[in-house]
This record gives C-alpha cells, sequence and structure tokens, in this order.
C-alpha cells in the first residue's frame, strides 16, 4: 500500500510538472507572437499612413540591430550583402582587385595594397581613394553599396576614377581570383629555429599551418616560433585541427556548453598528431581572441608550448550562422567555450550590465584557479594569461582613442608621399625625432579627437563670440598638449605600430614580417628562450 501511494504521489507531481512546463513554453511562445505582430500591425500603419516615404529594408534592418545591441557584440544580423561578406571571409577567396578599404564618403579609400594583383598591377597605392567606377560617382555612398563595386568575377574589367593626393587619374583595372593565405610568412630565424605567423582562423588555416611546418622542417627547423598576435579568431573546428598538429589523438580541446543541449559538445583531436616533442613558443597580445585563445589555452594546458606575450582578449563565446528568410541570417553567440583544464576565459559578462550600459567583468567577482597537465596553476576570468609576459606601457584610454582613429594610416600616408623611398629595409629605424613629427601632425589630424576636445568645440560653437576667442585657442592648445602628453607614455606602442604602417608602404605587408623577423623583441625573446632549454623545461615544470 505504501509503495502504491508513493507511485500514485509522483505520477501526481510529474503532471504538475508537465502542466506548469507547458504552460511556460505557451505563455512564452504567445509573448513571442504577441510581439512580433505588434511589430507587424506598426509596421504596416507607418508603410500605409505616414507622411513621407519610408524605405521598408533599411528600416525594418534598423530594428533588428536596435533589438540585438543590449546582447553581446558577436550576435549580428546579416543582410544578403553580408551573407556574401562573411562566407568571403571565411572561405579565404574571391573575385577582387587585391585590397584592404576604408569606406568613406569621398569614396572607397585603399588601406592596404595585396602584392602581385589586380591592384597592385594597376599601380594602386594605399591612400588612393576611388571616386568614381565605370564614369558613376560613388560619393556619399553607404557601405553596403560600395561594398559591391569593386568585387566580380575575375578577368573583368572595369574604369576606377582614382584621387591622389589632390590629383585625379583614371585607370583600367582586371579583377583576379583574390586568395588570402591565412598563414602569410613562414619563414627560418636562424638555422634551427623556424616562425609561422596565422592571421586568421579560415578554412585554410589548418591546411597552410601545416604546409608551413613541413616546408621549415625541410630547412632544419628544430624549434617552432608560433605567432598569434592580434589574430582575431575563427574557425573553432580549425583550431582543433591545429591543436592536433602538436597534441596526441583523443586530446581533450574544448568543451562548449550551451542553452540547447545538442549545441553542448567536447571536441577532441582525431588525427595522429606532426610534431609531440619539437618545443614551441606561442605569442598572443590583447588582440589575439577566440580560436587564437583556445589554441594558445590548449596548448598551455597540456603543457606543450610556453605562451609569451601579453594577456589575450578574453572571448570564449561560440558563434553559430542560422539561415533566415531571403537569404538572410543570424549570427548568435549559442555557448561557452572551456579549456582542457576547465577554464572559460570569457572576460566580459554581457548578461549583467548595470542600469548604465556599463559591461562587468567576471574576474570583479576573483578568479578561480585550475591545473595544468603538469599541475601547474592557471586562470580564468579573461582571456589567456602568458608564461612569460612582455612588458610593455599599458596602454590608456587615450592611446585607445588613437588606435580606433586613421590619425596613423593618415600620417604614414603624409610620410610616404614626403619621403619617395627607404633603401634598405634591414636599417630602417622610426626615430624619436619622427615621432615628433607624428604628434605635430595631430594638429592638423581631424580623425583623432578626445572627449574632452569635443565637448569643448561643441561649447565653444554654443557661445561664439569674439570676446572669448582669445581663451578658447589657449584652452584648445591646452588640451591638445594634454593629449600629446597621454599617448606620448605609450610611445614604445605607437611607435611600433607608426613603423609597421610605414613598411607596409613601401615593402607591402611582407616586409613587416621580415622586419620584425630581426628587430621585433617579442621574437626575440621567444628565441632566447627557445635557445635556453633549461629555462625552457622549467617554465613548463611544476611551480
Amino acid at each position: 500500500m505504501k509503495i502504491f501511494n508513493f507511485k500514485k504521489k509522483t505520477i501526481v507531481l510529474l503532471l504538475i510538472v508537465t502542466a506548469f512546463l507547458t504552460y511556460s513554453f505557451k505563455s512564452k511562445f504567445f509573448e513571442v507572437a504577441k510581439q512580433i505582430e505588434i511589430y507587424n500591425t506598426l509596421f504596416k500603419e507607418l508603410n500605409m499612413y505616414y507622411v513621407d516615404e519610408i524605405n521598408p529594408a533599411e528600416l525594418t534592418n534598423k530594428a533588428i540591430k536596435n533589438t540585438l545591441k543590449d546582447l553581446d557584440p558577436y550576435t549580428n544580423f546579416y543582410n544578403e550583402q553580408d551573407v556574401e561578406t562573411a562566407r568571403i571571409r571565411r572561405a579565404g577567396e574571391y573575385g577582387g582587385i587585391g585590397v584592404a578599404v576604408y569606406y568613406t564618403s569621398k569614396g572607397i579609400e585603399i588601406s592596404e595594397v595585396y602584392k602581385g594583383y589586380a591592384a597592385d598591377k594597376a599601380g594602386l597605392k594605399v591612400g588612393d581613394v576611388i571616386v568614381s567606377v565605370d564614369n558613376q560617382s560613388i560619393k556619399n555612398m553607404k557601405r553596403d553599396q560600395l561594398s559591391m563595386f569593386l568585387k566580380g568575377t575575375p578577368n573583368s574589367k572595369f574604369t576606377a576614377e582614382i584621387e591622389r593626393q589632390g590629383k585625379k587619374t583614371t585607370k583600367e583595372i582586371t579583377r583576379d581570383k583574390v586568395v588570402i593565405n591565412p598563414v602569410p610568412f613562414a619563414e627560418m630565424i636562424d638555422e634551427e629555429t623556424g616562425y609561422i605567423t596565422l592571421t586568421r582562423f579560415n578554412e585554410k588555416a589548418s591546411s597552410e599551418v601545416k604546409k608551413a611546418y613541413r616546408k621549415l622542417k625541410k630547412q632544419g627547423m628544430q624549434k617552432l616560433v608560433f605567432d598569434l598576435r592580434s589574430n582575431p579568431g575563427g574557425s573553432l573546428l580549425e583550431s582543433i585541427r591545429i591543436c592536433n598538429f602538436f597534441l596526441p589523438k583523443d586530446k581533450v580541446i574544448v568543451t562548449t556548453k550551451a542553452k540547447v543541449k545538442k549545441w553542448s559538445n567536447t571536441y577532441k583531436t582525431k588525427q595522429e598528431p606532426l610534431d609531440l616533442e619539437i618545443p614551441i613558443v606561442v605569442l598572443i597580445n590583447e588582440r589575439s581572441a577566440s580560436a587564437s585563445e583556445i589554441v594558445s589555452g590548449s596548448l598551455q594546458d597540456y603543457d606543450r608550448a610556453v605562451i609569451l606575450g601579453k594577456r589575450s582578449f578574453g572571448k570564449g563565446l561560440v558563434q553559430r550562422y542560422r539561415q533566415l528568410t531571403y537569404g538572410t541570417q543570424l549570427k548568435l553567440t549559442i555557448s561557452k567555450y572551456y579549456t582542457p583544464s576547465g577554464r572559460c576565459i570569457q572576460e566580459l559578462d554581457y548578461t549583467n550590465r548595470d542600469d548604465k550600459g556599463n559591461i562587468p567583468k567576471f574576474s570583479d567577482n576573483g578568479v578561480n584557479t585550475f591545473k595544468t597537465e603538469n599541475g601547474r596553476t592557471v586562470y580564468d576570468g579573461g582571456g589567456v594569461r602568458p608564461d612569460v609576459e612582455i612588458n610593455t606601457t599599458n596602454r590608456n584610454k587615450v592611446t585607445d582613442a588613437l588606435l580606433k582613429s586613421k590619425a596613423i594610416f593618415n600620417f604614414a600616408t603624409n610620410y610616404y608621399y614626403t619621403n619617395p623611398a627607404i633603401e634598405e629595409l634591414a636599417n630602417f629605424e622610426f626615430k624619436s625625432s619622427e615621432f615628433k613629427q607624428f604628434t605635430n601632425y595631430l594638429k592638423k589630424d581631424t580623425t583623432f579627437v578626445t572627449p574632452q576636445e569635443k565637448l569643448f568645440k561643441e561649447a565653444y560653437n554654443m557661445a561664439k563670440s569674439a570676446s572669448i576667442a582669445k581663451e578658447y585657442n589657449t584652452i584648445k592648445e591646452k588640451l591638445f598638449e594634454e593629449k600629446v602628453a597621454k599617448i606620448s607614455e605609450n610611445k614604445d606602442i605607437i611607435t611600433t605600430l607608426l613603423q609597421a604602417e610605414i613598411i607596409k608602404r613601401y615593402f607591402y605587408k611582407e616586409g613587416i614580417y621580415k622586419y620584425n623577423l630581426v628587430n621585433d623583441n617579442t621574437i626575440s625573446t621567444a628565441v632566447e628562450l627557445l635557445n635556453n632549454q633549461g629555462k625552457y623545461n622549467k617554465l613548463l615544470s611544476t611551480k
């Protein structure tokens, strides 16, 4: 009888739970349907009765982006053109002219020319602005429109009007098949040490890393510097394949935890490795993110490589593309990922913004300790912390504002046309006197404006009068001096970026890698560490 009563009570309890869950699901579904219907009726009323014509696509696009803006920055809506751009980025090849660009009100400004492709063959230079295509002005066009002009079928031709340093010229350009190699540089540093840089985790990443590794092995490589600095990430599966090159089969690389059970997975290495013995130093910095952190975090957790540089970005979130109607897509965050030791390296807690929209850090509540395979202590709470940190100044907010502007790019363009040639790459040095030239240049650059300068100018424009003009200029000069003083605190960081931007004008991106192989302090430190086997082994042993 007791058993019967127990079973009876259990069945009643299950029925209550089932009823509650069903009601909860239906209630939530009804709320979603209700809000969609409200938007539909509002949209119809606007379209029918608003006094002026409205653009339905533009209105919907803004509504969607506004819906997503308070989530994390990786959850995004892609219209048809965005979908194609994302596909190209993942595939690593497209029909175009071989450039990176800025979209501006004047037209399409060239920010980088890829060596040997159509733009390079046609003589385009960094800083050139394409102002018309096939006699059609592209001035004041929107980004979505501008992005369509340069892409097209390989061997198709178009005529471009180019503005360079105030002068205009016309060029006929034939589109190429452009292949973006995620491993743009792989060379020997010395007789024993190889260097591979990986710039993105597109669909070609693992195959190109393997190709570079085998090339350097044939040249006598016995030690490896693997550079993931400023690599923003990309394919999760490609990061696992690259880890597999240096880790045994059946090792856990990453675990994902999602709201939807089928998207919670444990990913392991599936192949036999390329090399389990070669000493490796992995380079990271504050712009190494996502898949870069999976690789560096996994190799660190298995004590397979020494991680050197600056703490990484701290993106421990996984995205997936979901097909929507009419060729559009939603890229949304579906899970968090965890390294083999159990660390989540996500830094920002987007779910718990405060009333002012400020985003807290997970580390605000303290960090947790984890153990590597050898028993070394590692931490969560934001990014992968290097085993060996490279000392540079800490970027302040004014320097961050500088790096988000085009001031360095604009100065490099001016430098290029002021200095027609650099005789030898190996001897190039951006001197302190030239840094002074850069700070003076900032007086006329309009892209780098601090919040204080902006507010002060707005206040002056509102109360403009001849009586305060003198005081305005005095305070304006003082604000400029303070701005220069702040960025000068990060002179080491800014000088490196200026140097790279200038070298790229004369010797393409390839020139930066060749120069850094000899002059980069981080690479030199990595080589010294690899040459000191005792120190290298000690770093990977229990501390």
